[in-house]
């Protein structure tokens, strides 16, 4: 199965090696070192093919790399599990349980913490089912298929309410991203032929 971007260029194209990202792009301006609190240079290290923050005093290295927000394609039934956000960004629109990865995490310790918080559901993590990355705003969106342990659920702080809801009741235009989206379209396409594999997918600005 070949792999395309939102763009409609083939993966691989996109993640040919070398590949360096835009330094302006890639990296937020950092005026002062963590460590000690002195101004920073934008240049590369010793030994380095790219341009970080460089302590002008102590010389610490301020590493910036992608984040990682995960979510999970939660199912009871024939029916997937949706929040609507109660935050910004796009507060109102609907979503899969997801957020920020934290330190000290699974992948899949993650997805479920996620959707607990966000939908108040104990999931059953089954498998990674999709990968979308970002490169733009620095971010990797990476989804698993679960299934609800039992059939509670209900919406956390950060939704406005939280539904079950079958494949042809999912809210297409009110969806709010589309890493989201993909992710979506894939489980379905998927469940309808009666087999899983996972996707991956990179979206362009």
């Amino acid at each position: 199965m070949t792999l395309t971007a939102d763009h409609g260029c083939p993966v691989s194209a996109v993640l040919d090696l070398p590949h360096h990202p835009d330094p302006e792009r890639a990296h937020s301006m950092i005026r002062f070192c963590t460590h000690c609190g002195s101004g920073v240079s934008f240049e590369i290290p010793a030994g380095d093919v790219l341009p970080r923050h460089i302590c002008n005093r102590c010389g610490h290295i301020h590493y910036e790399n992608p984040r990682l927000v995960v979510g999970c394609v939660a199912t009871w039934e024939d029916r997937i599990l949706l929040c609507r956000r109660a935050i910004e960004p796009r507060r109102g629109f609907w979503t899969v349980p997801a957020g920020f990865m934290e330190n000290g995490e699974t992948a899949a310790e993650a997805a479920c913490r996620e959707t607990h918080e966000e939908a108040g559901a104990r999931i059953i993590v089954d498998a990674p089912f999709a990968m979308v990355s970002i490169a733009h705003i620095n971010q990797v969106h990476l989804f698993y298929r679960g299934r609800l342990a039992t059939a509670d659920f209900g919406a956390g702080d950060e939704s406005l309410e939280v539904a079950m809801l079958r494949g042809d009741e999912i809210p297409w235009d009110d969806i709010a991203f589309l890493s989201v989206t993909h992710c979506l379209e894939h489980y379905l396409e998927d469940a309808a032929q009666g087999r899983f594999g996972f996707h991956e997918t990179a979206l362009g600005p």
